[in-house]
């Protein structure tokens, strides 16, 4: 897979066409219209998590030492900072795409291929930006929420920019066979898993409510991100804090 082919690109797509003529179900969250859609793919994303990517997570987990785990993660982190030093210079944030450059060029050499993260030690600031902030930095809205098969939550506006992500990670390896991307696509997914089986557990015991719990905390977290944890006060809100 020397490039995200354009049959992927179609196939996505069209999928967020169709989803588009979905008729609209009687929701109580006015940015998540295809709730009954949404909370089947879900269920099916939550099914496949438990019975195959937690299982396998877990026990990478306990096979692989913490120094070694923290290596692993620090490569990909590392090979992420592609794409972050990228969507900083789209939204002409030149001084953090100066510094996300900074921490590629001393994590790939002096932390041996990212293995170290050598710049956050000496300073340069570890930023989080992708093609969906950008494109919402640069006016264009969220859109319904979206579950996608396999990824997650997302929406209609995040989720052509996460495809532009992993056509911009596939195209860091080129010189790859598609067996050795295969193995390095499913570590990455395994060290991304990694990172939140801690946090999962606040979820735990939340049953049916778990898909609201997980929509609102996406919601807020990317309206977060988009505008730089710069969120505005609600009026009413800041009106009865005034009067205190």
């Amino acid at each position: 897979m020397k490039t995200v082919s354009w049959r992927v690109w179609a196939i996505f797509m069209g999928l967020l066409v169709s989803l588009s003529t979905v008729a609209e179900d009687p929701v109580s969250h006015p940015e998540d219209p295809w709730e009954g859609l949404n909370r089947k793919v879900y269920t099916f994303n939550d099914a496949v998590d438990r019975m195959v990517l937690t299982p396998v997570t877990r026990g990478y987990q306990a096979v692989v030492p913490d120094a070694v785990e923290t290596g692993i993660h620090n490569f990909f982190s590392n090979l992420g900072d592609v794409g972050v030093a990228t969507n900083n210079l789209l939204q002409f944030k030149f001084a953090e795409a100066g510094s996300d450059t900074g921490r590629i060029l001393v994590n790939t050499t002096l932390g041996l291929l990212g293995w170290f993260d050598v710049a956050s030690q000496l300073g340069l600031t570890k930023h989080d930006e992708d093609f969906g902030q950008t494109l919402g930095y640069w006016g264009i809205g969220t859109g319904p929420y979206l579950v996608l098969p396999f990824f997650g939550p997302s929406n209609l506006r995040d989720a052509p920019g996460l495809l532009a992500d992993i056509t911009l990670w596939a195209n860091s390896f080129p010189e790859l066979t598609a067996t050795e991307e295969t193995a390095l696509i499913s570590l990455n997914v395994i060290n991304e898993r990694s990172q939140y089986l801690k946090l999962e557990e606040r979820s735990e015991g939340l049953g049916h409510e778990r898909y609201v719990f997980i929509r609102d905390a996406y919601l807020d977290n990317r309206e977060f991100l988009v505008r730089d944890g710069q969120i505005p006060l609600d009026d009413e809100l800041y009106e009865g804090l005034e009067d205190e």
